[in-house]
């Protein structure tokens, strides 16, 4: 009998698949046909842990904001899995629920809840930080009123200072109040220093469990992207830049070795490289088809050994 790939997500309750399904490219790159179908092969794969925000997919002309929740909460009705998966998602950056302000927090909950047609969210993170003119004790007690009502599980931050992170869970140590249990950072093989420091000391000191985005480099660590090669892609631009650099390539020949010793597909060896680090819980990658979802899932299959993961961690530095 094989044991179980769910990891505890810091100090909650709630346990996650060792990959997060990027909801980013829902009502984006994947309509809501190929969405569902997504969904439907992750959690077929095993996969529990499905991350969103208020403000996906915004960016797109003719979108506002919220799309991607909208499709998740379609999917989660149709299935009727709700309870099988654990569903995080942001505030702070939809157009119409702007910063961190107590109110913009409660009012983009009840939105968030709305369209993902649930009585609850398993983990609101802060998707930034609003560290000019909001005191964290304002959005600390926001955060602990959701959670007191039931309508939030757990809580985390993304995109925070060392220093606005250590304020946070200090105050909320010092009041009894809603603690972070996780942070969402930008890290992964080519891009290492905005999370191992100080953030990741904290985090280690905390109990908090890292959920990595940008995991795959917007798509670089899949290996596609070699000097002359084309990439159709909406972020082609972003990951082939990681080629102009002698990291990039050195992590490139690192992973070609690894991925060959294990007959495993490229982003699957990165994938589990970042699963292997200190407080990483579920890096989050997206597919935008179900085809690419397989070498994501196959992280939870592959443990690399102590010399392999020395190989990439070097081949990165």
């Amino acid at each position: 009998m094989t044991s179980s790939p769910l990891r505890p997500l810091g100090s909650s309750d709630l346990e996650v698949f060792p990959l997060s399904l990027g909801g980013n490219v829902f009502g984006w790159t994947a309509d809501e046909a190929t969405s569902f179908a997504v969904l439907d092969a992750y959690t077929a794969g095993g996969g529990n842990f499905i991350d969103t925000a208020d403000s996906y997919s915004a960016w797109i002309e003719g979108n506002h904001g919220g799309e991607s929740e909208t499709i998740i909460g379609k999917w989660l009705a149709a299935r009727g899995r709700r309870d099988e998966v654990v569903i995080a998602t942001k505030v702070a950056r939809h157009p119409d629920f702007k910063g961190l302000r107590a109110a913009n927090i409660r009012a983009a909950a009840d939105a968030s809840l709305t369209r993902l047609g649930t009585d609850h969210i398993d983990l609101y993170y802060t998707h930034f930080d609003d560290d000019e003119t909001i005191p964290v004790e304002e959005i600390i007690g926001a955060l602990d009123g959701l959670v007191k009502a039931g309508k939030v599980r757990a809580i985390a931050a993304s995109n925070i200072s060392p220093e606005r992170l250590q304020e946070s869970l200090d105050f909320s140590d010092r009041e009894g109040l809603a603690r972070y249990v996780a942070l969402q950072p930008h890290y992964n093989l080519v891009s290492r220093d905005t999370y191992e420091g100080p953030r990741r000391e904290i985090a280690s000191r905390a109990g908090l469990a890292a959920v990595p985005y940008f995991a795959l480099a917007a798509g670089f660590l899949t290996g596609k992207y070699r000097p002359g090669v084309a990439v159709d892609s909406p972020r082609a631009a972003g990951a082939s830049k990681h080629l102009e650099t002698e990291r990039g390539r050195k992590v490139l020949t690192a992973l070609d070795e690894v991925a060959r010793a294990h007959d495993a597909e490229i982003a699957t060896v990165a994938l589990a490289w970042l699963a292997a680090q200190p407080t990483v819980a579920a890096p989050i990658a997206s597919a935008r088809t179900v085809e690419q979802l397989p070498a994501l899932l196959a992280v939870a299959g592959l443990e690399l050994t102590d010399a392999e993961l020395g190989r990439l961690t070097e081949a990165s530095a």
